[in-house]
């Protein structure tokens, strides 16, 4: 980095045009599934009934209507027009198993008014399959059709929907991220170059992790918000390493030391810093690693991905560009930012009072850290839904349409996968049992079709049998009427599991892998929480050589993510605020979307928290005073900390202007953790509790000290610097 820094940034270059070429096409392999649960009962059904009787789950829905108000679905022609529609969609290659209202005369797919009726299809494939075959369909049976118009609706159209919908949201979120983040870096540095470099950094993060994770998707599913992860955390970390190091060098040439020495001396403390940071926040993200759903885990793989390349870029790519700018790095000097003064006497002053009272802003922050929190105890956990697109998006207005309008909506139907040689009187009876239960609006199968435990008539959904099985044997189709996505349905799930049959049966559809996955993630969670919190206790012993402040940290990150997650119930589930921020409220939370956020915050806090106690540490074995190392520390990393955190959090604001809700939230909600870790937890809340702990903070059993300086790549002292007093020229707890 020292000797030959033009061949290495040489070398980075062409790497990043690789990256590039190589990244081009990441947003068109991604998909938007992966909450189901691997092995579960629901996954099993699904996957069978997929193989012997695909038509079962409908993924595509046309709804049809009148083009003249005047008339109804029943009207002549109307339904000649739609019986055209339904033998033109049979005869395309990649759908099966069409059925249509004017065929099966079956009222679950008519409109209670009359003025819409479904033809339900099947699309062959897997996701990226489905993808393709829906856009080719789009434009022949979207619009009018002779006497009829036509919608499309249905799984695959949401998923199609979403994913354009999160594409072009991402783009704007860099258009709005980028500008707001230089002017914030110019404003912290007040230097042109020395703000360019964070932002450099940034952008060569955000292109290596997308070629990564375009190599993943040639072995695994990645989740469509793998994107959007990479974009918040490739800026955001990769802004934060630079920054700390670029301020580092900057204290370092100030000092006197030539450009070579002032990046040894930086990469020897603050890099080493970096460093732990960065494993840190990697072993955080790669919790998601446990959970069995390829949507936490793909977001794993692009949290590691893009927060080693993070790392890698701040300590490998800018060192070299700091030796060969040398003292130009703060050329171009601007009308703003810092001129003169007393540089982090304001957060002195402010570490010193909160010493001072240390019980009371200890207690106080707690408290209110707790009741910003309290909305999370009445969460409630559902699965996403066409909601969360924009209202007017054809695939929501169609879904809208079959929950306010139909008796129950085919998209969110429950199949029961029938399993062994049933006679059909056993199976007429498990029939006529399940649609006893509440909520069921009619049972079908190869037993006929079932209402309040009684028989309507002999015929099955869609008026003939799919597939050469013997009539006994198949699946039962239940039709209800609450919300996929509610405790109602997921309570549903559960009662008719438990009807007794003679045979074997498994449940499957919407609500069925929503009781599944949270079943599973409950299961997983305390594995990865286990994960994080052993490996944190473990890095930052290695850094620091406490054994007390690995567990202050762990409890103090836990607390400042207690804001984030009452204000995700309190606006995303309960709906305050849902007018200005532009989304509707579905009284629900995406089951995995609080472990991710808890994951990534977590991480992001850790990533303050490795800045501030490494600093502190720094100044505690310089001076040997511990009040007066937490005052100094603080003092230096005060105002670096909140610049860091106002940058990230104007990344994940810009994410949060999504117009996909779970998008929204995962922005907005981390960008409130990281101000609230950054300008209250790490303001207040730490210097209160290291006052109160003292000189113990620091301790650790003699073996465990000894092991920690052999693997713990000690900090060398640092020199003093002509900006800032020491200890001598100012008292910070009036002892020289």
């Amino acid at each position: 980095m020292t000797t030959r820094p033009r061949l290495l940034l040489l070398l980075i270059l062409l790497l990043t045009a690789g990256a590039v070429v190589v990244g081009g096409g990441v947003a068109e392999r991604m998909s938007s599934g992966g909450s189901q649960i691997p092995g579960s009962e629901s996954s099993y059904a699904t996957a069978e009934l997929e193989r012997r009787w695909p038509a079962s789950q409908p993924n595509l829905l046309l709804l049809v209507s009148p083009r003249d108000g005047s008339r109804d679905v029943d009207d002549p022609a109307v339904a000649s027009a739609a019986r055209d529609l339904a033998r033109q969609l049979a005869d395309e290659n990649t759908v099966l198993g069409v059925v249509s209202y004017w065929q099966a005369e079956d009222t679950a797919l008519r409109a209670r008014d009359g003025g819409e009726a479904l033809i339900t299809a099947r699309i062959k494939g897997d996701e990226d399959a489905v993808d393709d075959a829906l856009e080719a369909l789009e434009p022949r049976y979207q619009g009018a059709h002779g006497t009829v118009d036509v919608r499309l609706g249905g799984p695959a159209a949401v998923r199609h929907a979403s994913q354009e919908v999160i594409a072009d949201d991402l783009v704007r979120a860099e258009v709005i991220a980028l500008p707001v983040t230089l002017v914030l870096l110019v404003v912290v540095f007040g230097s042109a170059v020395a703000a360019a470099l964070p932002l450099l950094v940034g952008i060569v993060s955000v292109l290596g992790t997308n070629a990564v994770l375009r190599v993943i998707t040639e072995f695994t599913d990645v989740s469509v918000y793998a994107q959007n992860l990479t974009t918040a955390l490739g800026l955001g970390l990769a802004i934060d390493y630079a920054l700390f190091l670029v301020r580092r060098h900057r204290e370092e040439l100030a000092a006197g030391r030539d450009p070579r020495d002032a990046v040894a001396v930086t990469l020897r403390t603050a890099g080493r810093t970096v460093l732990y940071s960065a494993l840190t926040v990697a072993v955080c993200l790669a919790s998601m690693l446990v959970f069995e759903q390829y949507f936490l885990r793909s977001l794993a793989y692009a949290g590691i991905a893009v927060v080693l390349i993070s790392a890698a870029a701040s300590l490998v790519a800018l060192p070299a560009a700091l030796v060969l700018l040398g003292h130009r790095v703060n050329a171009l000097r601007l009308p703003v930012g810092r001129r003169g003064g007393n540089p982090g006497a304001g957060w002195a002053r402010l570490a010193r009072l909160v010493m001072r009272r240390a019980p009371l802003f200890a207690v106080g922050t707690v408290a209110v850290l707790l009741a910003l929190g309290l909305p999370f105890k009445d969460v409630r956990f559902g699965t996403a839904d066409d909601r969360q697109l924009p209202s007017s998006t054809e695939a929501r207005v169609v879904q809208e349409e079959l929950r306010n309008e139909f008796p129950g909506s085919p998209g969110s139907a429950l199949a029961v996968l029938v399993e062994g040689k049933p006679d059909a009187t056993a199976l007429a009876e498990y029939s006529g049992e399940v649609s006893r239960l509440a909520h069921v609006v009619q049972v079908a199968g190869p037993a006929g079709r079932f209402v309040d435990g009684k028989r309507v008539d002999g015929k099955r959904v869609g008026g003939k049998r799919v597939g050469d099985a013997p009539p006994a044997v198949g699946y039962v189709s239940v039709l209800h009427s609450a919300e996929s996505a509610s405790p109602q349905s997921v309570s549903l799930v559960k009662k008719i599991r438990s009807v007794p049959a003679p045979f074997e049966t498994s449940v499957t559809g919407p609500a069925a892998v929503l009781a599944d996955t949270q079943h599973g993630t409950a299961e997983r969670l305390p594995w990865a929480l286990a994960v994080i919190a052993v490996t944190t206790l473990i890095l930052v012993f290695l850094l620091t050589g406490s054994v007390l402040l690995p567990l202050l940290t762990v409890v103090v990150n836990g607390l400042s993510l207690t804001a984030m997650f009452g204000a995700v119930v309190w606006v995303f589930q309960d709906g305050h605020l849902s007018g200005p921020l532009g989304f509707t409220p579905t009284g629900d939370i995406e089951t995995a979307l609080p472990v991710l956020m808890f994951c990534v915050a977590f991480g992001l806090s850790m990533d303050y928290g490795v800045f501030l106690v490494s600093r502190i540490k720094e100044e505690y074995e310089l001076g040997g005073d511990h009040r007066d190392a937490v005052v100094l520390g603080i003092r230096r990393t005060g105002g670096l900390i909140t610049a860091a955190a106002l940058i990230l959090a104007v990344v994940m604001v810009a994410i949060g202007t999504s117009r996909v809700t779970n998008i929204k939230m995962l922005g907005l909600g981390v960008g409130l953790a990281v101000l609230m870790d950054a300008m209250v937890v790490r303001a207040l809340l730490v210097p209160a509790v290291l006052r109160l702990t003292g000189r113990a903070t620091w301790w650790a059993p003699a073996p465990l000290r000894r092991l920690q300086r052999r693997v713990g790549l000690e900090e060398e002292a640092r020199t003093t610097y002509p900006d800032i007093p020491t200890r001598t020229e100012r008292p910070v707890s009036g002892r020289t």
